[in-house]
């Protein structure tokens, strides 16, 4: 029987992209189906977070992250843009956010046509993988269709649809902390909540526990 899990993911978070090609790999070579629940990152929720924080925790944070990166072999660099806009030298996040509301939109918009985590992989890609102007051109329309996406479909309803998206974005973020959490990634699987990229192989060993099986023609 196939097992299904949730995904909540922030566009914003480098620890989601380091996690969400993984988790697609594994729906890919397993019998599980990961659905993607898009949130606001904290930078939406949380404005004053980045100002709060201690010093230490941008230059740790930056370290690990490029640690991890290189350590699994995943594509990394800085997001250009970054899909937060906000005063590099304060931290102070703008009230204006056009980058990560619409690609959040988009996301969501991806996730109720059930190709949410290959579009979160995708686009990703773009955004933590050093693509520069990854939100112009072509760039997320050829990410939407290597995810299998129309790509005219999915921004028109990010546009047409905006209210319903982002109350289904709310609800993710409700979900989530109904789970027991409030940070990205998190995967949750039988209401069992799995926080941050290091889980992945915690999660993978549950699931085997509740029958995980390889996926059908999977080599």
């Amino acid at each position: 029987m196939t097992l299904t899990a949730d995904l909540y993911f922030s566009f914003r978070s480098p620890y989601s992209y380091l996690a969400v090609g993984r988790y697609r790999q594994m729906s890919e070579e397993w019998d599980v189906d990961i659905a993607l629940r898009p949130v606001w990152p904290l930078a939406v929720r949380q404005p004053d977070f980045f100002e709060r924080n201690h010093p230490n925790w941008l230059g740790y944070t930056m370290r690990d992250m490029m640690r991890v990166a290189q350590f699994h072999g995943i594509p990394f660099g800085p997001p250009m843009p970054d899909p937060i806009v906000q005063d590099v030298n304060t931290r102070q996040i703008a009230a204006d956010q056009p980058h990560i509301r619409r690609i959040t939109r988009l996301g969501q918009a991806a996730a109720r046509r059930g190709r949410g985590l290959a579009f979160a992989h995708e686009a990703g890609r773009l955004i933590w993988g050093g693509a520069k102007g990854w939100n112009e051109g072509e760039h997320l329309k050829g990410a939407a269709e290597r995810a299998g996406l129309d790509f005219a479909g999915i921004e028109a309803e990010a546009v047409d649809d905006a209210e319903a998206l982002d109350i289904e974005i709310a609800a993710n973020q409700a979900a989530l902390e109904a789970a027991g959490h409030w940070g990205v990634p998190t995967l949750v699987f039988e209401g069992e909540p799995f926080f941050g990229q290091d889980r992945i192989e915690m999660v993978k060993w549950r699931m085997e526990q509740k029958g995980l099986a390889p996926r059908e023609g999977s080599a």
